[in-house]
């Protein structure tokens, strides 16, 4: 789970105005916090399939969004993809 000032730091850097907490742009940076640290949990320990389960749902939720952005703000999305360090 995120902690609370973490989450508050990211939704912070991401929001696309003042009071922004729940814009698309801060849904797939906070989905990309937990997929990271799933994603190092999963290291640890291979064989929580449970987790792994979590970890694909995750992955699909921040692709839609990101599918989202894609289709609304193209330079959003390319800025946003950037500064995640999502793509090559």
């Amino acid at each position: 789970m995120l902690i609370k000032e973490r989450k508050q730091e990211i939704t912070s850097q991401f929001r696309i105005k003042e009071g922004d907490t729940g814009s698309a742009d801060v849904q797939v940076a906070l989905l990309s916090e937990r997929i990271r640290q799933l994603t190092e949990h999963l290291k640890v320990n291979p064989h929580d399939y449970s987790s792994r389960r979590s970890l694909f749902k995750l992955i699909g939720r921040r692709r839609r969004f990101l599918a989202y952005i894609g289709r609304v703000d193209v330079e959003r999305y390319q800025s946003l993809i950037s500064v995640l360090k999502l793509r090559k």
